[in-house]
C-alpha cells in the first residue's frame, strides 16, 4: 500500500482510507474488528469516521462506531501511533439545541467527546462534515485552530464543501493565520466527477488534499446490483434517510446503464469492477486518498487490490467514457 503526502502538508497516509460508517449498525462489533485488522494487515494505515456514525444518523445510536474504534484502539496501544486517525463532526448527535452544527460550542464539547470515544489524547485529522450556513467560517475555524493550538487535533479539514467555501475558508484562515483546512472530502467516482470543474483545480493549486468518499458509488460500481430489481435488505440503499439519499444518487436507469457497460468491459477484460472502480479513482490527478468501507471483511479483498491495479489507455477510455453518458442532474451532496 502506498503512502502519499496529504495536500502541502509533511503527513503521509494510505492511499485507501478505511470508512467506518458500517461499525456499529451494519455489522456488529466482532465483524468490525475483523475488517479493522484485515484492513491493517494489507497496509491501510488511513481510519476515517465521525461522531454521528453508524448510519443512519440517529442520536440514539450516535458514536457508537467511535467506540468500537476505541476499544479496537485500547486493545493494542501501540496500533495508535501507526495509524492517522479522522473523524468528524457537525450532524447532530444529541437533542438539544446546540448539539450539531460548527459553532465554537458543538466543536469543542464535540471533539472532547470524540476523544473519549476514541480512548485517545489526539486527533490526526478532525473535519467539518458539512458546512454549516447558520455560523460564521471565522468561527468554525478559529475552533479548530485553538484545537490545533492545544495539541488535541494535528490538522483540520472538510467534507461536502462546495470549491466556492473552501476556497473562503482558505482566505480566512490565511488571513488571520489559523489553522486552514488541509484536505476536503467529497463524493467522486466514475459516475459522479462534478468536482473536476472546480474542487479539484482549488485543491491541486492551493495544495489541499482530497479524500474522496463514495468511490464505489454506494456499491453499485461492485455490479452486485441489478436494474429493476429493488435493493437487498441491509445495504447501504435500505438504511432509512440514508438510504433514501443514496437511492436520490444512484438509483436511476442511467446509472444502472453506465455500470451495465462498465460490468461487461471489465468481464472481457478479466477484471473486477470494484477493484478497477477504486483504480480509476486513485489514478485521477489531485486525489489523496479513496475511502472504502465493508460491512464483512471479505469485502474488503476487491477494493484494497485497486492500490494495484493499473490502467491501459483503453480501459481509461472506457472508464472516462461512462460519464459523459449521463445527463447532468442538479448538483447534490
Amino acid at each position: 500500500m502506498k503512502q502519499r503526502r496529504m495536500g502541502r502538508t509533511g503527513l503521509k497516509v494510505s492511499e485507501i482510507c478505511l470508512g467506518t460508517m458500517t461499525f456499529a449498525g451494519q455489522c456488529d462489533e466482532d465483524t468490525s474488528v475483523q475488517i479493522l485488522d484485515r484492513a491493517v494487515e494489507r497496509g491501510v494505515t488511513f481510519i476515517d469516521t465521525a461522531d454521528a456514525y453508524p448510519i443512519p444518523p440517529d442520536t440514539e445510536t450516535a458514536g457508537r462506531t467511535e467506540e468500537v474504534i476505541g476499544r479496537w484502539l485500547a486493545a493494542v496501544p501501540r496500533r495508535r501511533h501507526e495509524l492517522v486517525l479522522a473523524t468528524k463532526c457537525r450532524i447532530r448527535v444529541g437533542l438539544g439545541v446546540n448539539d450539531q452544527g460548527l459553532s465554537r460550542r458543538h466543536i469543542m464539547s464535540a471533539c472532547e467527546a470524540s476523544l473519549r470515544r476514541l480512548k485517545t489524547d489526539w486527533i490526526d485529522l478532525y473535519q467539518a462534515h458539512l458546512p454549516d450556513s447558520e455560523t460564521p467560517i471565522d468561527e468554525t475555524l478559529r475552533a479548530f485552530d485553538d484545537l490545533v493550538r492545544s495539541g488535541k487535533v494535528r490538522y483540520v479539514g472538510c467534507s461536502n464543501y462546495p470549491a466556492w467555501q473552501l476556497a473562503l475558508a482558505l482566505s480566512s484562515s490565511e488571513r488571520h493565520g489559523w489553522a486552514r483546512y488541509d484536505c476536503v472530502q467529497p463524493r467522486y467516482n466514475a459516475l459522479y466527477r462534478e468536482i473536476e470543474s472546480e474542487l479539484l483545480p482549488l485543491c491541486r493549486d492551493q495544495g489541499v488534499g482530497v479524500i474522496v468518499y463514495n468511490p464505489l458509488a454506494g456499491g453499485l460500481l461492485t455490479g452486485k446490483h441489478r436494474a429493476g430489481a429493488g435493493p437487498e435488505p441491509g445495504t447501504r440503499f435500505t438504511l432509512g434517510a440514508t438510504g433514501e439519499l443514496y437511492r436520490d444518487r444512484y438509483w436511476h436507469s442511467v446509472q444502472f446503464e453506465a455500470v451495465d457497460a462498465l460490468r461487461s468491459y471489465c468481464d472481457m477484460r478479466g477484471f473486477n469492477l470494484a477493484t478497477a472502480s477504486v483504480a480509476w479513482v486513485l489514478q485521477q490527478p489531485g486525489i489523496t486518498s479513496a475511502i472504502v468501507g465493508a460491512s464483512r471483511a471479505e469485502q474488503l479483498q476487491a477494493t484494497l487490490d485497486g492500490a494495484q491495479f493499473e490502467f491501459d489507455e483503453e480501459a481509461r477510455d472506457v472508464f472516462d467514457s461512462v460519464w459523459w453518458s449521463i445527463p447532468r442532474r442538479p448538483i447534490s451532496r
